[in-house]
């Protein structure tokens, strides 16, 4: 490289498909962009995720796919590589293999000037917590407007009503019919959108079919639809609402991105991770006592019966006992009463009581968890019932 060429830093940042760790790459580069203006920024993602997100992002200047073992197309010299710090954990590698593989590849690919190291190690210069904020294409904008025009002031929701893991690990329909149609009698002059994906491309897919977001359709009033449209133009769509409510999924780091408020049916295998400064956000936490969950990687619990197998942590009976909290949460979202911080500070304050104080269980992007536990110091306030 050119002694008087601009640093250059490479995010290798290839982990498992969802969408919401595309977002978890794009938080970092902007990062690192923050700490050096001057940088070169450039990313590695896999092929079959959420990569065209990468390009609503002005400050990352080149972007690069790989499928798992197929990266020679990626230039070798960087000054600094950082990998996902999850492909040189042993049990990531033991469960897949297939990302052993790549970043053993990778570390004889590239050649490091400075050094290979991982995201989040103390070198190079990284400024975390700043707002991510997605630039949508005003095409996809223009789309969303004639789709979904504002209305006099009411509140439109917009709903996935599940992400792309299998269908037994969200709610059933009957239970999403129960969950709208609460929020309906609390907001009656609320409007829903729905979004989501009915084809699997081998990227993601919600899982409900056509007919189902129908019936769902018929429960409310509803403003829009973007259900099977380009990413851009879900993510356009939901930028015009005031929250989006769905369980945990990628899609809502996304969403956060175009400034709006999740409002999380929590649950599954991991607790809500992302937070995005300055966009609020409230989540429903199951009793993990009565409805286990948070097991992480292959140990998912027993499915209850509920219209068929399902999550515990999705199942009806669950549903029941947080739906006065569902709706609080909403309400609170709606109302534009909870900021960010006030979200972030009552948020862990109720994880905290969760774990029971275990913050080894803890985790979030760029670490924005810390300043809120409560042994910090701060005044935990309460959940939204």
């Amino acid at each position: 490289m050119k002694a008087n060429a601009a640093e250059s830093v490479l995010v290798n940042f290839v982990y498992c498909h969802p969408v919401g760790h595309a977002v978890e790459a794009l938080q970092h580069c902007l990062g690192f962009r923050r700490a050096d203006p001057s940088r070169r920024i450039g990313v590695v993602l896999k092929s079959n995720t959420a990569v065209d997100l990468a390009g609503l992002c002005p400050f990352i200047d080149e972007v690069y796919t790989v499928d798992v073992d197929v990266f020679a197309h990626v230039p070798r010299d960087w000054d600094w590589v950082l990998d996902d710090p999850r492909g040189r954990m042993d049990w990531q590698r033991e469960i897949f293999p297939g990302l052993a593989s790549y970043y053993d590849r990778a570390a004889q690919h590239f050649r490091a000037a400075r050094e290979h190291l991982v995201v989040g190690a103390p070198r190079p210069a990284y400024q975390p917590g700043h707002r991510l904020e997605l630039e949508l294409p005003a095409e996809a904008r223009a789309v969303a407007a004639e789709r979904m025009p504002h209305s006099d002031g009411s509140p439109t929701i917009a709903v996935l009503p599940a992400g792309s893991d299998q269908r037994w690990m969200y709610p059933s329909l009957e239970s999403w019919k129960r969950m709208l149609s609460a929020l309906a009698r609390r907001h009656p002059d609320a409007r829903f959108c729905f979004v989501g994906k009915l084809v699997d491309d081998g990227r993601s897919t919600t899982g409900f079919s056509r007919e189902e977001f129908d019936e769902l359709s018929a429960v409310v009033p509803t403003t829009g639809s973007a259900v099977d449209v380009p990413l851009a133009e879900q993510l356009a769509a939901v930028q015009r609402c005031d929250l989006l409510l769905s369980p945990h999924t990628g899609f809502a780091f996304a969403a956060m991105a175009v400034g709006t408020p999740w409002l999380a049916l929590a649950g599954n295998k991991w607790a809500e991770y992302y937070f995005n400064p300055g966009v609020p956000f409230y989540s429903v936490l199951p009793d993990i006592d009565r409805f286990p969950c948070y097991v992480m990687l292959g140990n998912d619990p027993e499915p209850v019966q509920d219209d068929g197998p399902r999550s515990p942590s999705m199942s009806a009976e669950r549903i029941e006992a947080d739906l006065d909290e569902l709706v609080a949460g909403a309400s609170r979202l709606l109302s534009g009463e909870a900021d960010f911080d006030t979200a972030m500070t009552d948020h862990f304050a109720r994880i905290h009581r969760m774990f029971k104080g275990r913050t080894d269980l803890m985790y979030s992007v760029d670490n924005l968890h810390v300043r809120y536990l409560p042994e910090t110091g701060h005044r935990a306030t309460e959940g939204a019932r």
